[in-house]
């Protein structure tokens, strides 16, 4: 905004923010926005439509395919939004796979990964206490509807709202999951670091954050239901405290659902670590790497050219 908007706390105070702990703080809000959004996407396709006779029953839910994709733009949505909060103050990473990979393999100073992992956690925290406060009656109604097995008196459809489980075909496993996050938040670490790279087809900076978003709606589209990609260790961490404060029990931690799965609560979080790193290296040393070397050879070949085109002196 053009017009000079007063600060709401003295200068005194404002100056403590002006460095870490205000990224902190950015950290925390850009998190808590994207839980809240995304979360709620979820809480909304879940219990909420069911549950106000928007769809043919009480506990009805993901009719057809299609239905996948109001999860999956909720995400990309709340990611845009998520970003575009915080993005000014932190960078808005709010994701520690972000974090860590940056740490890594961008000059982000190891300093404060630690910092941003905690408010990024207490922020995804405090999205999911949100949505469960604004949906609980309908997500006490659908699992109270609900037949199956129970934990707390609640099911694993409504834990879904919150946190993420593998699918029945990994008949328990772990591996096929992990492979899941690590290589879904690679490709999601490798289309940020494209997107603002300056030295390739970047987009303008105001532009980045619903690019972004746009890389988040593809991964759910082609990876989600795997394990319901959470490719950011805050996003499943933060909201499965929360469930498990809140009755999940043992869905929450260890992560276990009897004859299903056990023990899965770390790979969402290791897996997305690793993934992140991975998908940073794979650009440097693919592409980043290519860049550096025309940019130090002065080159700037026409887009789509293997070589510059030789001038009529060269040759």
């Amino acid at each position: 905004m053009a017009v000079e908007i007063p600060p709401l706390v003295k200068p005194s105070v404002l100056r403590r923010r002006a460095g870490l702990l205000g990224e902190c703080l950015a950290e925390f809000l850009g998190t808590f926005v994207l839980i809240s959004f995304g979360c709620g996407s979820v809480a909304m396709a879940v219990a909420a439509l069911p549950g106000s006779g928007r769809t043919a029953g009480p506990t009805t839910f993901f009719l057809g395919a299609g239905d996948w994709l109001l999860i999956t733009w909720g995400w990309a949505m709340a990611v845009v939004f998520g970003v575009y909060v915080a993005g000014g103050v932190s960078g808005a990473h709010i994701n520690p796979a972000v974090t860590l990979a940056f740490a890594a393999r961008r000059k982000f100073p190891w300093i404060k990964v630690l910092p941003y992992w905690i408010s990024q956690v207490i922020g995804a925290f405090a999205g999911a206490a949100l949505v469960y406060l604004v949906y609980h009656d309908a997500i006490n109604t659908f699992d109270a509807a609900m037949k199956g097995p129970k934990t707390g008196g609640h099911t694993v459809a409504s834990f879904s709202i919150f946190a993420t489980f593998p699918a029945a075909y990994f008949h328990g496993g772990i591996w096929g999951p992990l492979i899941d996050q690590i290589v879904g938040t690679a490709f999601l670490l490798m289309f940020i670091v494209a997107v603002i790279d300056l030295r390739n087809t970047a987009v303008k900076a105001n532009l980045g954050p619903l690019v972004v978003g746009f890389a988040v709606a593809a991964i759910g589209m082609s990876y989600g239901a795997n394990a319901g990609y959470a490719v950011n260790p805050a996003r499943d961490f933060g909201p499965r405290l929360l469930t498990y404060a809140a009755g999940w029990k043992e869905l929450a931690f260890p992560g276990s659902s009897p004859g299903a799965y056990s023990g899965y609560f770390w790979v969402p979080i290791v897996g997305p670590l690793i993934g992140g790193v991975i998908g940073v290296l794979i650009y440097d040393l693919l592409i980043g790497d290519i860049l550096h070397q025309r940019a130090a050879m002065g080159l700037r070949p026409e887009l789509g050219r293997a070589r510059p085109e030789k001038t009529s002196d060269e040759e």
